[in-house]
């Protein structure tokens, strides 16, 4: 007779269950995010910053024209978009997880988290940062503001659907020529199609003239280590919490009676 798990799959939770729970994690994962950008991003704001004040002429004061100071900017403010965007995106992550877990091979509520957090850091973040990434103040014009927004989320919307497709694409090549090959396929279709959306989407450049290459290098290298803790932060926790909620602890051995 073979011997029972020490682990063993609870009933299932509802999705509210893993929805609070990912929110959950996207906050701790923002409060961590939030350290990193206050420590490695503001700075090179607070720099930016000083190189328009001084292009504009003594007379510009970034702090008196603006209706919130820049203290507040770099702390609550700052605070409460982190916040609030790891939380929403804590919450979606969770919602992807419910419907992959058990659909994308036989791996555990651990292993699922960390797939799907991979999967969505690629798609919703590295792949718009490659192709429109951040920029401090003082770079982009104003007039264009609009959009410069509606090509960075049309890049996530289109990196989301060719991610989509390739997944599909998968699926349909796994009987055929095996789960390792289908994946491969998939994963270069994958990269084929955005480097077409790449190639096809304008690109956008407005660095002013002598703005300094390595100030804006060290911003971007920020932004995307901001969003790269942001996202491993929240795998980590939400595997863990997601696991605890899906599986249940092992049973206690029974005590073996001696014999007389």
């Amino acid at each position: 007779m073979n011997s029972p798990s020490p682990h063993s799959h609870s009933p299932s939770p509802s999705p509210r269950t893993l929805l609070l729970r990912g929110m959950l994690a996207g906050l701790l994962a923002g409060a961590v995010a939030f350290l990193v950008a206050y420590l490695l991003g503001e700075p090179r704001v607070d720099a930016a910053i000083a190189l328009e004040e001084a292009a504009a002429g003594a007379g510009h004061d970034h702090g008196a024209q603006a209706p919130v100071s820049r203290t507040l900017q770099a702390t609550a403010g700052l605070g409460t978009g982190v916040l609030l965007y790891g939380v929403a995106l804590g919450g979606i992550a969770a919602l992807v997880h419910c419907y992959a877990l058990g659909r994308i091979g036989r791996f555990g509520p651990r292993a699922t988290a960390a797939l799907v957090t991979g999967a969505l850091f690629v798609t919703v973040t590295l792949v718009p940062f490659l192709k429109y990434p951040a920029n401090p103040p003082a770079v982009g014009d104003p007039d264009t503001a609009a959009r410069r927004t509606a090509l960075y989320l049309l890049m996530i919307v289109l990196s989301a659907l060719l991610a989509a497709g390739a997944l599909l694409l998968g699926r349909r090549l796994a009987p055929a020529v095996g789960n390792w090959n289908a994946s491969a396929a998939a994963g270069a279709a994958f990269v084929a199609a955005i480097a077409v959306a790449y190639a096809l989407l304008p690109g956008i450049d407005e660095v002013p003239a002598g703005f300094p290459a390595s100030l804006l290098w060290e911003f971007r290298l920020a932004s995307l280590a901001v969003q790269t803790v942001l996202w491993a932060t929240f795998g980590l926790v939400f595997g863990f919490l997601a696991e605890r909620a899906l599986v249940s602890p092992p049973a206690p051995k029974k005590a073996v009676q001696p014999t007389s």
